[in-house]
């Protein structure tokens, strides 16, 4: 199957979509919690607004501050980004959401588009397990060679849809919309990193992998025949009858 490529303004469309479909709900909350400040004087619904209102602001807030590191520049080309950092950005981006997070990752600074591989990973992981759950992140080895393994374990567990065709580059439909560009632009940060991400699932358990690229591709042993035309043929005298 072809590769798909977007062109830069079809992408960064489809990316701002995705910040602003993340946004949309505690940015509307916060602005129904001030109309009821404006209209009702009842003590209990004016607490009840003021309670929507610093929520959702947390909310909000915590969402931008992870698209900032996961979509967007964070700094300059070839910057660091600290793994506690992106451990705090996902503790609140997840705060007020199903899953749990389990988080095991060496103190260190990581090239950045290996944490914005993590990031995206880790919010894959979120949609495969639409009931909620745990998501375990471990990140091991260093910023040059790292390996990075996300299990996202609960009820109803599945690879999300498409997921793997789309970390390709290669949708099946042959295009990308703003429900796929998440994993479309994982695939592209990944290759980016020069990393490999894999998916497999087992009982109630999605597990997602990224590793060097190098190190996912296992050289054939030295004197193993690379094709059928190398294998001796059953007619071909063994070097002992020659003998």
């Amino acid at each position: 199957m072809a590769s798909l490529t977007l062109d830069a303004l079809d992408l960064s469309a489809l990316l701002c979509s995705r910040v602003c479909h993340d946004l949309i709900s505690p940015v509307g909350a916060i602005n129904n919690g001030l109309e009821v400040l404006e209209d009702d004087n009842d003590p209990s619904m004016r607490e009840f607004a003021l309670d929507l209102i610093r929520k959702s602001a947390r909310t909000a807030s915590a969402r931008v501050q992870f698209a900032r590191i996961a979509f967007g520049a964070s700094g300059s080309a070839g910057a660091a980004i600290d793994l506690a950092d992106a451990e705090k950005l996902t503790r609140n981006m997840f705060a007020e959401e199903k899953p749990d997070i389990a988080w095991s990752a060496p103190v260190a600074l990581f090239p950045k588009n290996k944490v914005k591989l993590l990031l995206n990973l880790v919010v894959i992981s979120n949609t495969a397990i639409p009931r909620g759950g745990l998501i375990d992140v471990k990140v091991t080895g260093d910023g040059d060679a790292p390996e990075i393994v996300i299990v996202a374990k609960g009820s109803h567990a599945r690879i999300p849809p498409h997921a793997e065709e789309l970390i390709a580059g290669t949708p099946e439909a042959g295009s990308v919309d703003s429900h796929g560009i998440l994993a479309y632009y994982a695939g592209l940060v990944a290759r980016a990193a020069a990393m490999t991400v894999t998916f497999s699932i087992e009982g109630d358990a999605v597990t997602i992998r990224a590793v060097p690229t190098e190190a996912a591709v296992e050289p054939a042993p030295a004197n193993a025949p690379t094709s059928e035309d190398d294998r001796p043929s059953d007619s071909e005298p063994s070097d002992t009858a020659l003998a």
